[in-house]
């Protein structure tokens, strides 16, 4: 049976690379909106942008959005997305989708997946997707967040190092092995989402900067899957946009 959710996108303007980007345009229309159309074709029960900006949330209400304000003191998308949720008279079982804002190029089948995922592995409090790493740049890059995962589809570890670690042969053939890059597409149940919040920051957390590790080190189960379709990459810089603006 094909998964009910719901998607929130959580989106800020003041990012600390690239200030106002939900509201940044490209192809005549607003980062945010590009994001919303992506969860629009994925075909959710609903769709809530979780914001602390009314400049984003006047753009979000003019292309129709269903728009949750929210603190200006969250630290995280997720702290975010679990005040909109609260907010919700959603069921404690609900499956919440987190699509950052600023994945204009994320697919809608993979917006499928990963809640599909999350209801077919019951004893799993969070899924997400992961991609192939080809390229040796990518493994080495610390800004290519990277994950080993078990056979029976569990995230075991997220790092910003190099993982796992290989010999000068195996890197020759990166691209023969199962080496993955995080894709940051999670889902939650509602009530799982609330408790994830109230967590104290893990010293794993914090040493990697990866929240998805706070999970893991509380002992949560991490379900993950190959990405059925390129997800392409977020828009994290100045540069980041560039590229998406010229089709790149």
């Amino acid at each position: 049976m094909m998964a009910n959710f719901h998607v929130v996108i959580p989106a800020r303007f003041n990012s600390s690379r690239l200030p106002g980007k939900p509201l940044l345009e490209f192809q005549g229309v607003s980062l945010i909106e590009h994001v919303y159309r992506r969860a629009l074709a994925a075909k959710p029960q609903s769709i809530l942008i979780a914001t602390d900006d009314e400049r984003i949330a006047t753009v979000a209400e003019g292309f129709s959005a269903a728009v949750c304000m929210t603190s200006v003191e969250h630290n995280s998308g997720t702290d975010r997305i679990a005040e909109a949720v609260a907010k919700q008279a959603w069921d404690d079982n609900a499956i919440i989708v987190n699509l950052q804002g600023d994945e204009p190029k994320m697919p809608s089948a993979n917006i499928q997946q990963v809640a599909q995922l999350l209801q077919d592995m019951p004893n799993a409090q969070i899924a997400t997707l992961c991609e192939p790493i080809t390229e040796l740049r990518d493994y080495q890059d610390p800004n290519v967040v990277k994950v080993t995962k078990t056979d029976q589809g569990l995230a075991l570890y997220f790092s910003r190092s190099s993982l796992p670690h290989m010999s000068k042969d195996q890197l020759a053939d990166l691209a023969k092995l199962a080496v993955y890059r995080h894709v940051g597409l999670y889902a939650y149940r509602a009530d799982y989402l609330q408790s994830f919040v109230k967590k104290p920051v893990s010293f794993l957390e914090s040493s990697e900067r990866l929240e998805q590790l706070r999970a893991l080190q509380a002992g949560d189960a991490i379900a993950i899957a190959v990405a059925q379709e390129d997800s392409g990459h977020g828009i994290d810089t100045a540069e980041d946009f560039q590229r998406l603006s010229v089709g790149n």
